[in-house]
């Protein structure tokens, strides 16, 4: 069933044609958010990229140390978030050196990442009453719940909902809601990475539909499309890859779960993969903060162009793909000129 599910390309949300160009430049509006809405995003983006740090800083003491008696001595001990356990040897000048130096380190960054915390809650709060974002909030959690289990990295967020990272960046608001309406989000997978996503996930103990319904517990596998994550509401998770290579594996599925979602391949996939990378805070309508890692506005216009010149492109999209293409153009030419460098794809 999965080969025959998987053995064929399928069209990322990249649209765009070359008709009615002009017509559709005129009706792009571009609002700025104004100057209380900018500081606070200002401010709070500090904030979130100080907690961003500092719970790097706090994985790197998960676990513990304790002594334990065998024998004649005690040996120190180190645990790992999977319960794996490691001597470092007998009690001696050293290890107690080093045991007194974790239990410092670990309670201080303990104790940041909780003052921070705090300050993102009061933050979020100010998100809320100064209308700052508007990013969907299930992306929000998605994004957020990939980031807590640690496999953030492994995801690029591309179609519609990079456009939430570039307007937030360029610190204005899309006009068109025709521009953002979609109701499924496309996550491209690193297979490049899976050894090291699969290693993470196992000792994780979960799928990555597991994963999906920490976040909204309705969502279930589309069994017409087993690439398809879908929630109670119609919101859609997409898992799409690059076109396998020689001894890259297809059809292939996250982890080793039994029900868990399978990879479809995309177009040129691997372009966006090994393209400039574009970072940003996203902020939602009730004042919560993400992480989003997607492609750079330049390779989303020239990968939109791209895709509409392909003969099988959808026509009923165009209108509202070529508004995308120009949106992201104009944020560039207006706001972000710095990124609008190089070559793209």
């Amino acid at each position: 069933m999965a080969a025959r599910f998987f053995n064929v390309l399928t069209k990322l949300d990249f649209p765009y044609k070359k008709q009615n160009m002009e017509n559709t430049r005129k009706n792009i509006g571009l609002i700025d958010i104004g100057n209380d809405a900018r500081r606070q995003f200002i401010d709070a983006q500090s904030v979130f990229t100080a907690w961003e740090g500092a719970s790097r800083s706090a994985a790197d003491v998960r676990g513990g140390m304790y002594w334990k008696h065998q024998g004649k001595t005690d040996y120190l001990i180190r645990t790992s978030p999977d319960n794996t356990q490691k001597s470092l040897g007998p009690r001696s000048d050293e290890t107690t050196a080093i045991h007194e130096k974790f239990i410092a380190r670990k309670a201080t960054a303990e104790a940041r990442v909780a003052q921070l915390a705090a300050e993102l809650t009061r933050h979020q709060r100010m998100n809320r009453a100064l209308f700052v974002g508007r990013a969907p909030q299930m992306l929000v959690d998605i994004l957020n719940t990939l980031s807590r289990a640690g496999i953030s990295e492994h995801f690029t967020v591309v179609g519609t909902h990079a456009l939430y990272a570039y307007e937030a960046a360029a610190g204005v608001r899309i006009g068109s809601s025709d521009a953002l309406a979609t109701q499924d989000v496309d996550l491209l997978w690193d297979t490049r990475k899976r050894v090291v996503f699969a290693t993470q996930m196992k000792v994780l103990g979960s799928s990555m539909l597991g994963l999906l319904r920490k976040v909204d517990s309705t969502f279930e596998i589309r069994q017409d499309q087993r690439y398809t994550a879908v929630n109670g509401k119609g919101f859609e998770v997409d898992i799409i890859r690059r076109e396998a290579s020689e001894g890259d594996p297809h059809p292939l599925r996250l982890t080793d779960h039994e029900d868990d979602i399978w990879a479809i391949q995309a177009k040129r996939a691997g372009a966006l993969l090994s393209g400039p990378r574009f970072s940003s805070m996203i902020v939602s309508s009730s004042g919560y903060m993400a992480r989003i890692e997607t492609i750079s506005p330049l390779t989303f216009v020239k990968f939109k162009r791209w895709m509409a010149a392909q003969p099988d492109r959808d026509s009923m999209k165009t209108s509202r793909d070529g508004l995308q293409a120009d949106i992201v153009q104009q944020l560039i030419d207006e706001y972000l000129p710095h990124l609008g460098q190089g070559d793209g794809i």
